[in-house]
């Protein structure tokens, strides 16, 4: 009998989708609400909250909430998260809502998504937007405020997120209409987390390692899902569905990839396919700490943790997604606490001379030996048609990849930065 890990905060699945008579009556009710107008961000926060996946949220935060994760991983009950999850609406419209009145969140298409709350209105300043961003986006590849902000107004897509927020966070508990496009879109891939868990168990599945993926799967993800697939039960690669930014690949090309490497290179009863609707962060060690925290929820044990997990640019250190999990707080209440734990992995490539992947832990040879592998480096060479290196990827993955570029009208400039290069 399979024995996963319990959901994150103590107590079960927190599920805030409504269905049957009751969503029914709720759509009719949110048509006479106010509407506000919910970014894609909220939108997939959103989606996380009704499935269970942000468990045990139930709402947008407070403001004390708000403080107590960017200062100390911690919900204002005490309860570890690691990233705000919050929305924010226009001055005027903040001003017309009054504590205690219900709202309906709407996407930018006109789609009711969810009715609201509201419990609590707090300003978000300028200053008060600067302070998150340095609390939750600010590494150690960029170690002061000053060197910080010099480069992450303009290359960091998380901080430029924040800072175009809008100037009223509001808070309270929510009602799910709706999972957007997700399960119509990608059948099979896009699940909850009771669905997950409920395919964990049927396998007999206890201890569940998850791999992260934004980018095409090419051998150094490969290389470790078979490591993980060593050490547990087995691998739940688990991509994200929602927004990326611009110059990364849609996830249906990623999925065909991932469908065609599992087919070829896995013992397909090791390894299991899901998509989760988020957005992406790019907030590196503490967008490493959320990946772990939801996919607790999913059933998930351990969350493996290469170098440079969820970075964008130098903004980190190589392995700070690892080593921020042995400094995080460990609640008084056991299940508060995060359960799922990091497998870390050093930085892993193909080598020449071993005669197959390696990591540095493992392989002695030199730089020159090894063929470094990277997302964006493999996004790179394909977007503007060079030759992609022996060992960087399978051959089924790169015609999928080949075809998909081939087709693009507007191609986005790459940067490479030191994560993907082999720098420090």
């Amino acid at each position: 009998m399979a024995n996963l890990v319990a959901p994150h905060g103590g107590k079960g699945l927190t599920c805030c989708l409504l269905e049957g008579a009751e969503l029914e009556a709720e759509k009719k009710k949110a048509e006479g609400l106010k509407k506000i107008t919910i970014s894609p961000r909220e939108e997939g926060d959103l989606i996380m909250m009704g499935i269970g996946g942000f468990s045990p949220l139930t709402g947008f935060m407070t403001k004390a909430d708000w403080k107590g994760v960017c200062d100390d991983f911690l919900t204002a009950d005490g309860t570890f998260w690691p990233i705000p999850v919050t929305l924010s609406a226009d001055k005027a419209d903040a001003d017309a809502i009054n504590d205690g009145d219900e709202i309906a969140l709407v996407t930018g298409a006109g789609e009711i998504m969810a009715t609201m709350k509201v419990t609590e209105k707090y300003e978000m300043t300028e200053a008060d937007k600067k302070y998150e961003c340095e609390k939750v986006y600010m590494g150690e590849g960029t170690p002061t405020p000053k060197e910080f902000w010099e480069i992450a107004q303009d290359d960091h897509p998380g901080v430029q997120m924040v800072m175009g927020q809008k100037d009223v966070n509001l808070a309270g508990p929510v009602k799910v209409l709706s999972e957007g496009e997700y399960p119509e879109k990608y059948p099979g891939i896009y699940v909850r987390p009771a669905e997950s868990r409920k395919m964990f168990e049927d396998r007999g599945w206890s201890e569940v390692a998850a791999l992260q993926l934004r980018n095409p799967m090419h051998r150094s993800h490969e290389y470790l899902c078979k490591i993980a697939v060593e050490v547990c039960d087995g691998v739940y690669i688990h991509s994200l569905v929602g927004n990326l930014k611009p110059g990364d690949i849609p996830a249906e090309v990623r999925v065909k990839c991932i469908d065609a490497l599992v087919k070829n290179y896995f013992v397909e009863a090791n390894v299991l396919q899901g998509g989760y609707p988020l957005d992406m962060r790019y907030a590196g060690p503490r967008e490493g700490l959320l990946h772990a925290t939801f996919r607790q929820n999913y059933g998930c044990s351990k969350m493996i943790i290469g170098r440079d997990h969820a970075g964008v640019g130098d903004f980190y250190g190589m392995f700070e997604a690892q080593t921020i999990f042995d400094k995080i707080p460990t609640p008084s209440e056991p299940g508060k606490a995060l359960l799922c734990t990091p497998l870390k992995i050093d930085w892993t490539f193909y080598c020449h001379k071993c005669d197959g992947m390696a990591s540095l832990r493992t392989c002695p040879h030199a730089k020159e030996d090894r063929v470094m592998l990277s997302g964006t480096m493999l996004r790179k060479g394909l977007s503007e048609g060079t030759p992609i290196p022996d060992h960087f990827g399978r051959e089924e993955v790169l015609e999928i990849l080949r075809e998909y570029y081939s087709n693009l009208t507007e191609k986005v400039e790459i940067k490479t930065h030191a994560a993907a290069t082999g720098g420090k």
